[in-house]
């Protein structure tokens, strides 16, 4: 069996503290995307282990929402909420491996989300309809892996485009030509208080909103026929939005800034899930053959900098992650401005889910590319 020990060791910490994910503190059985980048990790881990608590675990929290009817406990589609879709993912496997049809009624009740949800005028989702005509780095993540393994599962290959479209489309509208980093955020109709009026874009590069960024590509990349008219496209995508990323990594640490070009700004501060969502989207671009053997030495400043930045060890073996920049958006009731000084200004925790899952991904992925010793990397495979 592979040994993936900072993965397994936090794997075990998330279930011993927190059973079931919905029962966390703030949590109160809602039906929040946070889930399902935790049990992403997991996935990774069953099917990298073969061990079926991991499996387990997924099967227990997921059922704490999916009815025998399909029917999704908090779940609305008419909110036309792209976070919604995102714990999803997950049903693919539950159906898979147990045959029952609740998991397929509940992926198609997320699908048909996707079927009425709201656009721009090119056709990329709206983050949510209640930011209308936004596209946010965020909301890739969240819809995109789940569109295209419903549509390779469930509807023979077809639309496949309409997944390619939306990388497509925010890459277009949220990149900064000079650096190469993507905005947070773009708004078609100029008229929200954060935006740029003549660009759109919101005013900083949020290191949350790329890591969102580029799992996605990551995630997508994986499932994505290698014969599909964008293949090409979506890896180049993956590796000029890395190649940007890796101009602003710190090289003292080998991780990322709260907010990315500002490295060395006062109150700036070196964020543990925009760092571990970064070196997941490396690791498995490697894996996938998508980056070449430059990128090693990259991934191994950025995997011992999140174990040496972020991770803080209990007595009794368990991890804790610090530094979690607990939420961030743009607009709403809070009017949240998308400055510097808003990202500086939201809460600093310790052991976020968003942050946790995304480390157990990232660890996952390198732990296992260590296991394989990279062959394609080795042959230099670009």
């Amino acid at each position: 069996m592979p040994q993936l020990s900072v993965a397994i060791r936090t794997a075990d910490t998330i279930m011993s503290r927190t059973p079931l994910l919905s029962e966390s503190k703030g949590y109160n059985g809602k039906w929040s995307y946070d889930y399902g980048v935790v049990l992403r990790g997991f996935r990774q881990l069953w099917k990298f282990t073969g061990e079926q608590r991991f499996f387990d675990y997924i099967k227990n929290n997921m059922d704490v929402f999916i009815g025998n009817d399909g029917s999704i406990s908090g779940y609305r589609a008419d909110e036309y909420n792209i976070d919604h879709i995102n714990n999803g993912k997950l049903l693919f496997d539950l159906y898979r491996e147990t045959g029952e049809e609740k998991y397929k009624l509940a992926a198609s009740a997320l699908r048909e989300q996707l079927h009425s949800h709201p656009r721009t005028s090119e056709g990329a989702f709206w983050h949510k309809q209640i930011y209308p005509y936004q596209i946010w780095l965020d909301g890739l993540y969240m819809g995109a892996p789940f569109y295209l393994e419903y549509l390779l599962t469930f509807e023979d290959g077809e639309g496949l485009d309409d997944v390619t479209k939306q990388f497509i489309l925010c890459e277009r509208h949220t990149k900064d030509e000079a650096t190469g980093l993507l905005y947070h955020a773009w708004d078609e109709k100029r008229v929200q208080p954060w935006c740029d009026p003549l660009t759109g874009h919101s005013p900083s590069f949020w290191g949350r909103s790329m890591g969102w960024f580029v799992m996605a590509l990551a995630d997508v990349l994986e499932l994505l026929p290698v014969d599909h008219q964008d293949r090409a496209e979506m890896e180049r995508i993956l590796r000029d939005t890395l190649g940007a990323l890796r101009t602003v990594q710190d090289r003292e640490t080998g991780v990322w800034y709260q907010v990315l070009d500002q490295g060395g700004r006062k109150g700036n501060y070196l964020e543990a899930s925009a760092s571990s969502m970064i070196t997941f989207a490396i690791a498995k671009g490697i894996r996938l053959g998508v980056l070449d053997a430059s990128w090693n030495e990259t991934l191994n400043q950025a995997f011992n900098g999140l174990i040496a930045e972020f991770v803080i060890e209990t007595q009794q073996g368990w991890i804790n992650l610090n530094k979690n920049c607990q939420v961030a958006g743009l607009g709403g009731e809070d009017r949240r401005d998308g400055t510097y000084a808003y990202y500086l200004s939201e809460p600093i925790i310790v052991n976020d889910q968003k942050g946790l899952g995304a480390f157990l991904q990232a660890c996952a992925e390198v732990e296992h590319g260590q296991v394989l010793r990279r062959p394609a990397q080795e042959a230099g495979q670009a």
